[in-house]
């Protein structure tokens, strides 16, 4: 992981699914679970998604919010 990964949670959207539209960052944490259990896609998107599941899991959501903020 390097801190562009963390803008690209804020940025990037779901391609496809139920949340498809939804930035990465905005992902509920089940859904996140499930990808977990049943694996994450391949290349950059499952990357970003099991790193979002690792945030997510361990409590950590508030250190993106200094990146949603307007103008970023």
């Amino acid at each position: 992981m390097n801190g562009s990964d963390l803008l690209l949670l804020v940025r990037r959207e779901m391609p496809f699914g139920k949340y498809q539209g939804r930035r990465l960052c905005e992902l509920p944490g089940p859904y996140l679970a499930w990808f977990a259990r049943e694996g994450f896609p391949a290349g950059e998107l499952g990357r970003l998604l099991a790193l979002m599941h690792e945030i997510d899991h361990n409590g950590l959501r508030g250190l993106l919010e200094p990146l949603r903020q307007p103008g970023r």
